[in-house]
């Protein structure tokens, strides 16, 4: 059984970050402690999901790592948790969300390492306030087809020079990814889109807690 800290404040959402075992999962923890949250970081293989009603979690944040989404843990969480808490999930975390809904994974035409995009989006949820063809970086060797990704889900945001999906949203849920890393020093406006990300973490909190209590 995972054990969990105690929560300090409800005022700091409480964050669980799933781990997958990337190099710099740290700096986004880093930057949702810097963006007023109370981040908790675990370990996907040491994870189980009937720990994480324990773990006084106000959101999840999928990480991102190596390796297909099917074998991260990732899909399950998204399965389980999906319009109970909200779930933001970071390249691979975008994968195993476009996976728990239907979407493919396949390869990508070539290999993502440190690469710099403009990314064209919606201008809404995790991209409010930011400008059109920002910069993003992407480390990254799979991708979620469009053509795949099913009705439930809309893409949010698209590589301007290769015309791949890097964001999307669940329709009704507070469910949400980006393919590239909004933690890399070369993403511009990484620490806004994390900002936003709380935004809604309380929002939602705001709602779901006197329904609970109602209960």
């Amino acid at each position: 059984m995972t054990s969990f800290p105690a929560h300090a404040t409800a005022v700091r959402p409480r964050v669980l970050v799933v781990d997958a075992f990337d190099s710099f999962v740290d700096i986004l923890r880093q930057y949702l402690m810097s963006a007023g949250a109370d981040p908790v970081m675990v370990r996907s293989n040491a994870l189980r999901l009937e720990d994480i009603p324990s773990s006084g979690a106000d959101a999840i944040l999928l990480g991102p790592g190596p390796g297909h989404p099917d074998d991260s843990g990732h899909v399950e969480i998204v399965r389980a948790f999906a319009g109970r808490l909200p779930l933001f999930g970071v390249c691979l975390g975008q994968q195993a969300i476009g996976r728990a809904y239907g979407a493919e994974v396949v390869p990508a035409r070539r290999l993502m390492h440190g690469k710099a995009s403009p990314i064209d989006h919606d201008g809404r949820g995790l991209f409010t306030g930011l400008p059109a063809g920002f910069s993003a970086t992407r480390y990254h060797s799979l991708i979620v087809p469009e053509s795949t990704v099913p009705d439930c889900l809309e893409v949010t945001a698209r590589s301007a020079d290769d015309g791949y999906v890097m964001g999307l949203r669940h329709r009704t849920l507070p469910v949400e990814s980006v393919q590239f890393h909004p933690e890399s020093f070369r993403t511009d406006h990484g620490m806004r889109m994390v900002s936003n990300f709380l935004e809604g973490v309380r929002l939602f909190s705001a709602v779901a807690a006197p329904a609970r209590a109602a209960a």
